[in-house]
């Protein structure tokens, strides 16, 4: 059956329409805010962690200073004139976020170039070991965990400060959600219909508003993250059925994912009311294959994830090509967010996290860069020109 053709004019008119819609829905998402991955372990400073991804705490406190307050965006939030382009984003991204040590070398790299990154908090870092039990998987045991719990009180109180710490510095605080059950972990998330995910961003708003009363301390810290800071996530090894997931986000009034692959570099995309910041599939110019653009899928590119040290500087380097070579092609392309996906884990000899360092260093205070976070780029999308924005997000992915 053939397709009525509309006018050009009619056209514009309903595609601007569209536009409008997807504007507004930022907008008032924003108006209320307060503030494939193979299995892969997380950094936590728990002790029944796996040695080889669980870098120790140190510094440990029991009684965390009030940090003070910088919060707020790290750059104007102001809509682009006509034919003018948009900054080069860069959203740095941190799955589990549990290791004190990276939190001081990635937040001291930040506060040198004026950058703010996201970290997607594992749930279970808020538990200390004796209270494991407090959480129950989709499928799972009482107290089972493919990434450790919190550790010791003392580790605990620590994990608290460095997400105080990295609120009033503006970064952002979402969930990788709680017990990282992936392929081979069976049920595994890619086995999760929506009450599975609902149950597990239950639990982890439960862990952040009463982690105090379900550990049994009394003499505990405020944690000054809150559930309206939480506004979006990505799935453990980016797995998952988005039309499972997608309504337990929103019933949790959660406003992103950053989860499913791109091929290449690509603008936002609005999914059923969700916005996806797409993971890029990009070439790492020392093999001229593509990869995704996270550290434990750039390890499995390079040596099927053998733990070889004694290769880290290279592992580094060409990571760090890679990252160069990423930025090189938006920026000078279509401009669109670069996502960098990481962990804290010392994988290799600590091979990935010095590239994200190097990278943050000396990417963040080049011309026409902002290195932010995800509700950073929202909040700006929202004030954009609702035809320009539409300009910007039909773009097609850039290669590097």
């Amino acid at each position: 059956m053939s397709r009525m053709k509309l006018p050009r004019g009619q056209a514009y008119l309903i595609a601007l329409a569209v536009v409008v819609v997807i504007a507004f829905s930022i907008t008032v998402a924003t108006s209320g805010e307060t503030g494939t991955q193979s299995a892969a372990d997380e950094s936590t400073v728990s002790s029944s962690s796996p040695p080889s991804s669980s870098p120790s705490a140190s510094s440990k406190s029991s009684a965390p200073n009030k940090p003070k307050s910088q919060s707020g965006p790290n750059f104007e939030i102001k809509a682009l004139k006509s034919g003018e382009k948009p900054p080069q984003f860069i959203i740095f991204s941190f799955d589990g976020a549990g290791s004190h040590q990276k939190w001081l070398t990635f937040s001291a790299t930040a506060k040198k170039v004026k950058a703010q990154f996201t970290g997607f908090l594992t749930g279970l870092y808020l538990l200390d070991d004796a209270h494991k039990s407090a959480y129950v998987g989709p499928g799972h045991a009482a107290g089972k965990s493919s990434v450790g719990f919190g550790g010791t009180k003392d580790e605990v109180y620590q994990m608290i400060n460095d997400l105080n710490k990295a609120k009033a510095a503006g970064h952002e605080i979402g969930t990788h959600f709680n017990g990282h059950f992936c392929a081979g972990a069976e049920p595994s998330a890619n086995k999760w219909d929506a009450a599975a995910w609902n149950s597990e961003l239950d639990q982890f708003f439960s862990f952040l508003t009463n982690y105090a009363q379900i550990n049994g301390y009394t003499d505990a810290p405020k944690l000054t993250v809150t559930p309206a800071d939480i506004q979006g996530e990505r799935t453990p090894c980016l797995e998952g059925d988005s039309d499972q997931y997608f309504p337990a986000l929103l019933a949790h009034n959660m406003r992103y994912d950053t989860s499913k692959v791109s091929n290449g570099i690509q603008w936002p995309t609005l999914i059923n009311g969700v916005w996806e910041f797409w993971m890029p599939s990009v070439t790492v110019p020392a093999l001229g294959t593509k990869v995704i653009a996270m550290d434990y899928n750039f390890w499995y590119k390079f040596n099927k994830a053998k733990d070889e040290p004694g290769r880290a500087p290279e592992f580094t380097k060409m990571v760090l090509d890679t990252y160069q070579s990423m930025y090189a092609a938006a920026l000078n392309g279509n401009r669109a967010p670069l996502v960098i996906g990481n962990h804290f884990n010392n994988w290799s000899g600590n091979a990935f996290n010095p590239a994200v360092d190097a990278f943050m260093a000396a990417a963040c205070n080049k011309p026409e860069t902002v290195c932010t976070t995800y509700q950073n780029v929202l909040k700006w999308m929202a004030v954009q020109d609702p035809a320009i924005l539409a300009g910007l997000l039909a773009q097609p992915p850039t290669a590097n």
